[in-house]
């Protein structure tokens, strides 16, 4: 990996923006899939090259199922990165993952509906090798940001995606309790896949709001209690992702991510149609020049 290596942020519910970028740019990208969430804001930190686009929009105007996911990672690989991280707020599922607490996760189990979900389709067809979501390098370099700042921080987790907007039903937080997982959220997928199928490190720093409404002496989740406790924890984001960045680029990729395209796309390569290696230039283009 260079120096130019570029890192994206994708900010989640209380996290909309980066303080302390120098040379900030901001550019409305236009996609094939449609319009990102937000414009890409880039700029340097601590020597790092970032992107930042707010998952929801500029306000908070877009619910987890309302998320152009496509159009976020189209333009963010359009736009030079090779790292993402997602930031997103979660509810826990363990006694011991305290509202408050850090997880950086490394497994999902998709439980969203109708979400697309793969670059792939109108006659190219691409299977993507995804046994293990997170990028186990990119998950190293968060966790030692996190524990380095003395946050507490859990390293290795499950987390179930939901497709929201509502919060679980007290026998939906139960099953998914009985389940074995370990956080619940409703946005990392198809988030995760798409980054994959971009060939992009993907790595999640899950910020526990809330033990759901399974908990017997806790409150139920709500809107005000998650957004006290982002209030809270924000700024620990903030540092972790700033002490990411000061860090610099790392280690040249050892991790798969880079080449999860080698062998992913089946499709006799004389009949793709060539509309379809266009649309998705920025995310093929490496295998089917």
């Amino acid at each position: 990996m260079s120096d130019s290596t570029t890192i994206a942020v994708i900010g989640g519910s209380g996290l909309y923006a980066l303080d302390g970028l120098e040379g900030v740019r901001e550019q409305a990208v236009d996609t094939p899939f449609g319009e990102p969430s937000s414009p890409v804001v880039s700029g340097r930190l601590g020597g790092t090259q970032l992107l930042f686009l707010a998952r929801h929009g500029i306000g908070h105007r877009l619910i987890p199922s309302e998320v152009n996911y496509r159009a976020n990672i189209w333009a963010l690989k359009s736009l030079g990165a090779e790292q993402v991280i997602s930031v997103s707020a979660v509810g826990s599922m363990r006694e011991d993952i305290h509202p408050g607490e850090f997880v950086i996760v490394d497994q999902l189990i998709d439980r969203t509906k109708g979400r697309p979900s793969t670059f792939f389709g109108d006659g190219m067809v691409g299977h993507v090798d995804f046994a293990d979501p997170v990028c186990p390098s990119l998950a190293a370099r968060l966790f030692a940001a996190a524990e380095g700042l003395g946050t507490t921080v859990h390293r290795g987790g499950t987390l179930m995606v939901m497709e929201g907007p509502a919060f679980s039903t007290r026998a939906e937080s139960l099953m998914h309790r009985q389940l074995g997982v370990d956080l619940i959220g409703m946005t990392a997928m198809p988030e995760a896949k798409l980054a994959r199928e971009a060939e992009l490190c993907y790595a999640t720093l899950a910020m526990a709001t809330d033990y759901d409404c399974w908990h017997e002496t806790e409150e139920d989740v709500s809107v005000m209690s998650v957004i006290e406790i982002l209030k809270k924890n924000v700024e620990n984001a903030r540092a972790v992702l700033a002490r990411v960045a000061a860090d610099g680029p790392g280690e040249a990729r050892d991790c798969s991510c880079a080449s999860a395209l080698e062998h992913a796309i089946i499709t006799d390569r004389k009949l793709i149609p060539a509309e379809a290696i266009e649309r998705l230039a920025p995310i093929v283009g490496r295998v089917l020049k």
